[in-house]
């Protein structure tokens, strides 16, 4: 069925996609890649299940939107989980689980696990590139953060100077955590390290750091701007408003904008089976306000990824639907930050 034909206010048809839409990844504006991953997730797995649970969850939405209209109306379509992938992660979460129940190791003294990781990274560039020479607004739906790593090695070499804002709890920065060349606690390590093109990674929501990312921040020369929550919070007890921090979060950003969105960046009462939650956070209109004051500022949205969604035990679905309610706020200013407004 053609977008246009669409009835979003008609119940969901059992073969729907991902939001209920009739999309496919041949005639969708926006392509999602899920990316069932969590192979050195430290202390709760689970986010390997996120791009189900949220494709799950996503049948239970309105699609209409007060801030974004109707960004259904681009066409939205994820792709089927890829069973490769899928077999990828098992494998290295077995090795990875033993190698984290000793304490880690030294850094390359797991190099199955290095070796899977590396794999994921070239397959989610090579998928990430296809669909962007094809015109599509891409965004990766994790799995834990060290997924989308690929996705933004393929985003910033078209978009050479890139900016990255990194909503999470954590630094991410750790050379190799536990051992682990590509663990979800290296994330934006390794984008400094081996994505030139990223000129700069503004942080928000850090409550969780070590020492060492401390330093790494410190010798960056300004490549890393991090905004910690206890600060950011303490500003407002005083009397400031989140209007003029995200302005002054924003304002470090270039003209191209990759958001890296990994959920427990988020007050955990939203995310409480995210891998690793932390107490503090952004509320869900704080979150979201942060990032339509990226496309207000007439900066463009490149790319996306949302991670480390995990669902609850016995079904519960709380995680899920948090996590896809703010896909769609992801899709829609991402749109409309392109000249793509479909009020």
């Amino acid at each position: 069925m053609p977008i246009a034909d669409f009835d979003p206010n008609a119940p969901a048809s059992p073969d729907a996609g991902i939001f209920c839409l009739p999309s496919t990844p041949d005639d969708a504006g926006v392509i999602l890649i899920p990316v069932p991953w969590d192979m050195t997730t430290s202390y709760k797995a689970g986010a390997a299940n996120g791009p189900r649970a949220i494709f799950q969850a996503s049948q239970q939405i309105d699609l209409y939107d007060i801030e974004t209209g109707r960004p259904y109306r681009a066409g939205i379509a994820m792709l089927p989980e890829s069973s490769e992938v899928r077999a990828w992660n098992t494998e290295g979460r077995a090795l990875a689980e033993a190698v984290i129940a000793q304490g880690g190791v030294a850094k390359g003294g797991a190099p199955r696990v290095d070796e899977l990781g590396g794999q994921l990274n070239t397959w989610l560039r090579d998928e990430t590139a296809r669909w962007l020479d094809a015109g599509r607004v891409v965004g990766v739906v994790g799995g834990d953060h060290a997924a989308p790593f690929g996705a933004i090695e393929a985003v910033a070499k078209r978009h050479q100077g890139v900016g990255v804002l990194h909503v999470d709890a954590h630094a991410d920065l750790r050379d190799a955590y536990e051992g682990f060349a590509w663990s979800h606690a290296s994330i934006m390590f390794n984008v400094l390290q081996h994505v030139p093109d990223v000129s700069r990674i503004v942080q928000v929501g850090i409550r969780d750091m070590s020492e060492g990312e401390a330093a790494v921040i410190a010798g960056s020369s300004g490549r890393v701007i991090t905004h910690h929550d206890a600060n950011l919070r303490a500003a407002r007890f005083r009397g400031d408003t989140w209007a003029h921090q995200c302005q002054q979060i924003i304002g470090a950003l270039p003209d191209e904008v990759y958001i890296s969105f990994d959920i427990d960046g988020l007050d955990p009462t939203l995310c409480p089976n995210t891998g690793t939650p932390v107490p503090g956070g952004l509320s869900f209109g704080e979150a979201t306000f942060l990032i339509g004051e990226v496309a207000r500022s007439g900066r463009r949205i490149v790319g996306f990824d949302l991670n480390e969604v995990a669902p609850g035990r016995d079904g519960d679905e709380w995680d899920g639907n948090v996590g896809m309610r703010l896909l769609y706020k992801l899709i829609g200013w991402t749109l409309r930050s392109r000249g793509q407004a479909f009020d």
